[in-house]
């Protein structure tokens, strides 16, 4: 009888002792396991995220989707299914509170759609209204994929972030009522937004609709090339490092040369470089969207194939174009 006891202790102890053998090999096995993986993510850091402080410039890109497909041609009777989404959006925005960002993509949902003249000018014109809401002020909407918050990280410029959310850093400066880039303050939380702008310009209609990835914002009017110098059609891309203010510029029929202090100078406030990349527009340089000393022309073809706008809009333009990202689409 006397024998039983030391049996099961022994067991318990060759149980125990197998234990602590099996917990000290899955830790080693886990440290060592640790360990290659810790070297190996030292090695593989991901090449699309810049260092803290470190600007990735913007490339030339492959093109992205195209904007909306919108049906120029107006129908005789206004459109029922685009009158809903009218009138779905119009009870959003005067909600209490309003529902800012449903009634914008309600209307953007409807703006491809065939329409009346009418109706049309309508979801333009609430869009445009809208923007100046949900965009163009510091205030950032629930559920908003467009625009959001960034907290500033230490020693971090506004240049770098508006690389990191394709966009310029003037807009962001605007929006966030920033007096200078280094007026920005490590752990303030800004405003920023998801870029890029993009650009559609109807030739006929002497128009831009000015879009945030495929959301409609505005129109403005331009003016485009005269006959013989039309304005080509095709996409275009902001050209990395073609952003200017007002530059030399050399008349290419005259061979005159403009200082930007000439009386006459001829650009305007800003100049947008453009490069073609698809369509008529592929390998053409020298086009840009630029302003101008004579807005009378505006809304007419009476430039050398550059797009010309009101200063204002050609400097609201230079703030939200991103060179490298931003594409300009030139059709009838």
């Amino acid at each position: 009888m006397a024998r039983y006891p030391s049996i099961h202790r022994n067991r318990r102890r060759s149980r125990r002792l197998i234990y602590i053998i099996s917990a000290l090999v899955i830790v080693a096995v886990v440290i060592i396991f640790g360990y290659r993986r810790n070297k190996g993510e030292v090695a593989a850091v991901p090449t699309d995220v810049a260092p803290e402080n470190e600007t990735k410039l913007p490339v030339l890109v492959v093109p992205e989707p195209a904007l909306l497909e919108i049906a120029l041609e107006p129908t005789a009777e206004p459109n029922p299914q685009a009158a809903e989404l009218i009138a779905e959006a119009m009870v959003l925005v005067n909600a209490k509170p309003a529902r800012i960002i449903e009634a914008r993509d309600r209307l953007n949902e409807a703006l491809p759609m065939p329409m009346s003249e009418s109706q049309r000018a309508v979801v333009k014109k609430q869009l445009s209204d809208l923007a100046d809401k949900w965009l163009f002020s510091r205030t950032v909407f629930p559920k908003d994929r467009l625009c959001g918050t960034y907290k500033v990280k230490p020693g971090e410029m506004l240049r770098t972030i508006g690389v990191q959310y394709k966009v310029p850093y003037e807009i962001l400066m605007e929006i966030n009522k920033i007096s200078s880039p280094q007026a920005l303050q490590a752990g303030e939380t800004i405003k920023v937004i998801n870029g890029p702008f993009h650009a559609r310009i109807y030739r006929s209609a002497f128009t831009l609709d000015l879009y945030l990835q495929n959301t409609f914002v505005r129109s403005f009017p331009v003016g485009l090339g005269k006959l013989g110098m039309e304005t080509p059609t095709g996409l275009w891309v902001v050209k990395p490092g073609g952003k200017l203010i007002k530059p030399t510029w050399t008349d290419p029929i005259s061979g005159r040369t403009y200082e930007a202090e000439a009386p006459d100078y001829p650009l305007g406030s800003r100049w947008i470089g453009l490069e073609g990349i698809r369509g008529d527009a592929k390998g053409r340089t020298g086009f840009a969207i630029h302003g101008t000393k004579d807005p009378e022309e505006i809304g007419t073809a009476n430039s050398q194939g550059c797009i010309r706008m009101h200063n204002g809009n050609a400097i609201l333009m230079y703030n939200l174009l991103m060179p490298g990202f931003s594409q300009v689409e030139i059709v009838e």
